[in-house]
């Protein structure tokens, strides 16, 4: 339905669109085309039995504990792991017995050796293990090997099977519950995984103690286990509290483990606890990806994309619930199966050509065990899944994997970050770099707020970079509204600083005045003290034109400032903005990108490169400008993000190469404000935005003279064009 009326301001007629409603989209809604390719099953079972018959040609390897991360023992250990339980699961669906036999000979070496290990000898500070530096990597060696020793376990005798269980099995399930309380009762993922390794075990070797324990602690109360982790870790709408790269992380555990409830406990059903809570995590976890790979937000390995094995069971698990076709394409997209009898109904419907369109659609992913501790919110410009995309981080911390970014940014478009996060500093598994660890620079700058599109006020992180103080608070949302031409989100924080209360408004417009759609966005911060205020913009791609001419000492460098991320930064140039207005626009691929900016008076750019005191090079070096404003009260940033243009190197042109934004101008009247974008051509769009959530108040602001006034939280004006066009 269109409900549009005509508002004249300056001479110039908008269209007032009234039509946005509040959307909650429901994953299950899918539409969108992935690959094509084709996926059987038997070459899956081919493809394995070509590894393991490569294996088996080898001599068994269970080599002492030495290395850390990376380490030849550790990536051995790891291999082995996954060798019991594809060896397994070959025996399982082909029957030949030399698979049951490898495998038992892995896991009876095994338990000739575990009980006589102490701990790693580079074990990490927390919760260390013994086969592995720490015990999360224990836990994970479990889930793998305890399903290969479920599908050979039929085919061994009384001797070797109480021989792995009491030596190996009994004694790792130990050492995971009672001998790391710390860990197997945290609400976190590494509990995760320890609670499913060890209830899983508990089944297959018929010990009810252990199942209980790994459901409701070790106390068995319920304030800790599995069933905690499902109340506290997950949201209502399904996202994981830790950030997307965890949340792909832990659900292995969460969807295997519950299947092995299912099937041992179906008078439990898991798969409905808190509403089908395991089944909304599978769809959360997909719908936080863009070209395949996860948002990288806080601790984030930027190249983990969908095709991680813990997806593919994830897939699987709630393919085999539901039979929802759109998960097919995206079975597709992983290209590939896991062995087992999820995957294969997989990949028998793909066969049957039954795959449709998954929708990654428009969504709000409240964040917190009630929903009430901020959201993740997601815009679509289309079923696309490379078109624009926006993503407002309004979460929680996200415990020690969280970053001090509230109210953070990032943009994607034609299948790239436009604006950009860095996500983790870290080599996962490279033991050359800091032996796999997190980066000491994951501390001092990754984490940091100035290290994402964020406002910082003097030079310090938002809860002064404490996790502790960070995990007390988060952002108080507005509404979040979706239309055809229309999706906006608004959160605020008053915690971030002492004295200090930010909030940001970022929408998707579309209009007939921009050939894409764009966004715009409003970050301000309330105070009534004297505060430096820097809003970073870290982008992909290389600069091709500024409003203002850029000065930078060709042959020196500086650290823009000492702590708090700014020692990593390199001070690369600095200008002043023209008119209140800042432009900046850069290339990427075949498409150009601007930031067009109003700024306060005492307003500088700064252009910066990652790198500065990085003596180890561990640091990406990305570029970014900030835009700095010293102010005694207060502070408002109002710009658009505006794709435009081609640039064709094959056939040798370009167009539109050029901003079509001739201005931003921000108008405020109390609580209310309005975002006027001027076209160089003269056309105007408009965007009215109100400090309360009510749907029937009326709100109004002075613009060059004149009263516009809308009703509800938000109203998009669009430009005499789009009207003109009958959009």
């Amino acid at each position: 339905m269109k409900c549009t009326s005509l508002i004249l301001i300056c001479g110039l007629a908008f269209a007032a669109s009234s039509c946005q409603r509040a959307t909650q989209i429901q994953p299950q809604d899918a539409v969108v085309t992935t690959a094509t390719q084709t996926i059987s099953f038997a070459q899956t079972l081919d493809a394995l039995a070509t590894k393991i018959d490569a294996q088996m040609s080898e001599p068994i390897a269970v080599p002492e504990p030495k290395d850390a991360g990376g380490g030849y023992t550790h990536e051995q250990h790891k291999l082995n792991a996954k060798t019991i339980y594809e060896a397994g699961k070959l025996y399982e669906f082909t029957g030949e017995d030399r698979y049951a036999e490898h495998a038992a000979k892995l896991l009876l070496a095994y338990a000739d050796m575990y009980p006589g290990l102490g701990l790693h000898p580079e074990k990490k500070e927390q919760s260390p293990g013994r086969l592995f530096w720490q015990n999360l990597n224990e836990s994970w060696w479990l889930v793998y090997a305890i399903q290969g020793y479920v599908s050979i376990k039929d085919t061994l005798s009384l001797e070797a099977r109480d021989n792995i269980e009491t030596n190996l099995l009994r004694e790792i399930t130990t050492f995971l519950s009672d001998g790391s309380p710390e860990t197997f009762n945290k609400v976190h993922n590494h509990g995760t995984w320890a609670n499913a390794a060890v209830g899983m075990t508990g089944y297959t070797i018929g010990d009810d103690e252990l199942v209980e324990q790994a459901l409701l602690g070790l106390d068995k109360s319920g304030d800790y286990g599995f069933l905690k982790q499902l109340d506290e870790l997950f949201s209502p709408d399904g996202y994981y509290n830790e950030g997307p790269y965890y949340q792909r992380f832990a659900l292995m555990p969460f969807v295997l483990f519950g299947q092995a409830i299912e099937k041992n406990n179906p008078e439990r059903n898991i798969f409905e606890y808190r509403d089908g809570i395991l089944q909304k995590a599978i769809y959360a976890t997909i719908q936080q990806n863009y070209g395949a790979l996860f948002f990288p937000i806080n601790d984030a390995i930027k190249d983990k994309d969908i095709a991680t094995t813990e997806l593919q069971y994830g897939v699987a698990v709630a393919y085999d619930l539901t039979g929802d076709p759109g998960l097919l394409s995206i079975a597709q997209a992983q290209g590939q199966v896991v062995p087992t009898e999820g995957g294969k109904k997989l990949a028998d419907a793909l066969a049957r050509g039954e795959a449709a369109p998954f929708d990654y659609a428009p969504m709000r992913l409240r964040d917190g065990a009630d929903g009430e501790q901020g959201a993740l919110d997601i815009f679509r410009a289309s079923n696309d899944p490379d078109d624009l995309t926006v993503v407002v981080k309004n979460t929680s911390q996200g415990l020690g994997h969280g970053h001090f970014d509230k109210l953070g940014l990032l943009v994607y478009d034609a299948g790239h970050e436009i604006i950009r996060d860095y996500g983790a500093a870290r080599f996962l598994n490279v033991e050359a770099k800091y032996g796999g660890h997190y980066l000491p620079e994951n501390n001092s700058f990754a984490k940091q707020t100035i290290a994402h599109n964020t406002l910082v006020v003097d030079e310090t992180s938002h809860f002064n970079g404490d996790t502790e103080t960070g995990n007390n608070f988060a952002p108080s949302l507005g509404a979040f509204l979706v239309s055809d031409n229309l999706q906006i989100t608004t959160a605020e924080i008053d915690t971030a600083y002492d004295g200090v209360g930010l909030d940001r408004t970022v929408a998707m417009i579309k209009d007939a005045a921009f050939s894409q759609p764009i966004i715009v966005d409003l970050i301000e911060a309330h105070s009534s003290d004297p505060h430096q205020y820097d809003l970073p913009f870290y982008y992909n791609g290389q600069l091709v034109e500024t409003n203002f001419e850029l000065l930078a000492d060709p042959l020196i460098r500086n650290p823009l400032g000492s702590h708090n991320g700014y020692q990593h930064l390199w001070r690369v140039g600095e200008s002043e903005p023209i008119d209140g207005n800042t432009q900046v626009t850069w290339l990427l691929d075949r498409r150009f990108y601007s930031v067009t900016s109003a700024v306060p008076d005492n307003s500088n750019v700064i252009a910066v490169e990652i790198g500065a005191n990085d003596p180890n090079f561990n640091l990406r070096r990305e570029p970014a400008f900030i835009l700095r404003a010293r102010a005694t009260d207060g502070v408002s940033f109002a710009s658009v993000i505006e794709p435009h243009g081609e640039y064709n190197p094959t056939m040798e042109y370009t167009v539109g190469s050029h901003s079509n934004v001739k201005s931003v101008t921000h108008f405020e009247s109390g609580a209310a404000e309005f975002i006027l974008v001027e076209t160089v051509d003269g056309q105007r769009v408009g965007l009215g935005i109100a400090g309360e959530s009510e749907t029937d108040a009326e709100h109004s602001v002075s613009v060059d003279g004149q009263e516009v006034i809308w009703t509800g939280p938000y109203k998009l004006f669009h430009s005499q064009k789009h009207l003109e066009e009958g959009k």
